[in-house]
């Protein structure tokens, strides 16, 4: 298992495709954190738990610097990552406010597993969680667990789910047509034994608003948003699309045919013809829900 987490997937070695990944998603993240700090009062404490590379964070802090300042607190396991999220937020604070608009950044090292949020990073008017929540192993815990973080009137914000992630054209002119429908399907056998695997895990058998409902969230709802780069793709979808099929490979290449596997060698390898980023037929078109309720 990779220190610091649960899942056995070793994030700090993910931090550049996290990156990008957030360059890609930059324009939605700013929508959301927008529309979230609306409700939110003046000089608001918001904490973003699973905090990644900080593309969040960044949205955070030049959403709150746009409403009179605030305070953004990033939460995470990882090191590596915390680091790079500190760095983000702050550098985007720094440059989108002024004395009276300050945001101020406090990054918090802490396995959300054995810590409570409440207690490292409470009261808050926001909490926010991104694809983070499922990585732990009894998720209505920690569901639980967030909304004791919340001061009275504050909101939690879990971004999960949506639709699958494409970014390769039906027929690649490489092995058999269809390689997208298999990797998916392969990636979410690799997830069901992902969660399986975690000690302690517990199933969630029921979706993301129950679980808000339960945990005592008034006005609960939900909202998704699209992320969509079209073809002729530019260098940087092609760089994250190469990433992310180099991770679906790993997790997923044991469940396929071994001509899928060849497939992939061929479209992962700089040398070869068939590279991927060579394409102009790559794309990225995905869409994210967020889940959100308000503590009474």
């Amino acid at each position: 298992m990779a220190a610091h987490t649960h899942d056995g997937i070793d994030w700090a070695t993910r931090l550049t495709t996290m990156r990008r990944g957030d360059e890609l998603d930059a324009d939605t993240n700013r929508a959301v954190a927008r529309r979230l700090v609306r409700a939110l009062p003046d000089h608001p404490t918001v904490v973003d738990v699973g905090s990644g590379a900080g593309g969040m964070g960044v949205a955070f802090a030049e959403a709150l610097a746009a409403r009179g300042g605030g305070t953004v607190v990033l939460v995470d396991a990882v090191p590596e990552l915390l680091d790079a999220a500190t760095t983000a937020t702050r550098a985007a604070a720094a440059h989108e406010t002024a004395a009276d608009h300050a945001v101020r950044v406090r990054p918090v090292l802490a396995d959300l597993a054995t810590e409570r949020p409440a207690d490292i990073a409470g009261p808050a008017h926001l909490v926010w969680a991104s694809g983070v929540v499922h990585h732990l192993p009894d998720e209505r815990r920690m569901v639980a667990d967030l909304v004791a973080a919340l001061a009275p009137g504050g909101w939690l914000a879990l971004r999960e789910g949506g639709l699958t992630t494409r970014f390769l054209p039906w027929d690649l002119g490489v092995g058999e047509p269809g390689l997208a429908d298999r990797l998916a399907h392969a990636r979410a056998e690799w997830f069901v034994r992902m969660r399986e695997s975690m000690p302690g895990a517990v199933r969630l058998p029921v979706g993301w608003n129950v679980v808000l409902a339960e945990a005592g969230l008034a006005e609960v709802t939900s909202f998704s948003n699209l992320v969509d780069r079209p073809a002729p793709a530019t260098q940087a979808v092609r760089e994250w699309a190469v990433d992310q099929l180099r991770w679906l490979a790993d997790v997923g290449g044991d469940r396929l045919h071994p001509a899928d596997r060849h497939t992939l060698t061929r479209l992962l390898d700089p040398a070869d013809p068939a590279y991927l980023a060579l394409r102009d037929d790559v794309f990225l078109l995905s869409a994210t829900t967020v889940y959100v309720g308000r503590k009474p």
